[in-house]
């Protein structure tokens, strides 16, 4: 059996992590997890700390790196504006692909992660089923300029890429700003805590209403390690979600049962501000349940406005996969209730039945 080496970049993110987590379920793969801070120590992997911005540093971490087959670019760095986003992110992008495509001769394949705010999903009303063939949006878009650039940079090379736009990506991870799984369940659990009623927070009524779909992190990384290794899937783009769609309004209440909650109507609610005041309250329920995570490493409070501000049909097609031989795929409802245990498991959200 052909044995590969995995380079994942971003390995401490929700995409990253379980991205390393599948990759540890096969038998075939050597595993290296870069990450900005030092990471802990996972079995049969070799943790790097790289400062990915730093052309040096990067190029003095990854340039012994010489049997890499296959990078699995997850990296992100946030900024203020839309417009910001573009420098930090390409140049990430293009001190990683420069210094492993130079160090290691082995080279088969680049993923890298998109998202549908290529279809300007962030903006307002986008298209919709959004597919991977529609037209770019304008001007600066940091995910279209990092396909451009990979096009580009893989001309006339033995190495192919794949780009990997999922949907809402919801899994077991830490100390990541962009878990809706992580919003839901700190939130609940601080409603619980209060005796309050699990009211949906969104900035309208109308959010509670549209259509929405989801993509859990471990069918995206399954999906993301068959496009880097079917040969029919290079140098192309694939939507990649749960495969069935909810609406707020039928899931929101599920998911408070689950959290033993009443529910009552929806309330607009800025969760980065009102929650902004709970850090003491969830420094008591760490001593109370055990908890072992502080409220900064459970905070996710502006991507869950974010998220909850859609008040707008947000879903792709995903059928291109499917068409190719991925036909994995997963009911939402239970994907949250899976994460939801896994939280209560280490001790991240109080364990009460």
């Amino acid at each position: 059996m052909e044995k590969y080496t995995a380079l994942v970049v971003g390995a401490k993110g929700v995409i990253g992590s379980n991205l390393i987590r599948y990759l540890q379920t096969l038998d075939c793969w050597n595993i290296i997890g870069l990450s900005r801070k030092k990471s802990d120590e996972m079995e049969g992997v070799l943790s790097l700390s790289v400062d990915l911005l730093d052309k040096g540093d990067t190029l003095n971490k990854l340039a012994g790196l010489n049997t890499v087959t296959h990078v699995f670019y997850t990296a992100y760095q946030d900024r203020p504006t839309w417009a910001e986003l573009v420098a930090p992110n390409m140049t990430m992008l293009q001190n990683v692909v420069e210094t492993i495509e130079k160090a290691s001769p082995m080279l088969q394949h680049i993923s890298f992660m998109q998202g549908y705010k290529v279809y300007g999903a962030h903006l307002g009303p986008f298209k919709t089923p959004a597919r991977e063939d529609d037209p770019p949006i304008m001007p600066p878009e940091f995910m279209t300029e990092q396909q451009m650039y990979m096009s580009q940079k893989q001309q006339g090379k033995n190495w192919t890429w794949s780009a990997i736009r999922p949907s809402v990506v919801s899994g077991y991870a830490l100390g990541n700003p962009m878990n809706l799984a992580m919003v839901i369940a700190v939130y609940a659990s601080i409603c619980r805590e209060l005796n309050l009623p699990f009211r949906f927070p969104g900035k309208s009524g109308r959010a509670y209403h549209h259509l929405m779909e989801m993509t859990d992190a471990a069918l995206l990384a399954k999906a993301t390690v068959w496009a880097a290794t079917e040969t029919r899937c290079a140098n192309q783009v694939f939507n990649i979600n749960n495969g069935d769609l909810f609406r707020w309004s039928e899931l929101w209440p599920k998911i408070g049962k689950y959290f033993h909650l009443e529910n009552a109507d929806p309330l607009p609610l800025p969760l980065a501000e009102v929650m902004s005041s709970k850090e003491t309250l969830w420094e008591s329920m760490m001593a109370k349940y055990g908890l072992q995570y502080s409220y900064r490493e459970v905070s996710s409070w502006l991507f869950g406005d974010f998220v909850f501000s859609w008040d707008y049909d947000f879903l792709a097609d995903g059928s291109k996969a499917r068409r190719l031989g991925f036909h994995e795929f997963v009911d939402t409802e239970q994907m949250f209730y899976a994460i939801f245990d896994e939280f209560k498991k280490n001790k991240v959200i109080p364990m009460i039945d």
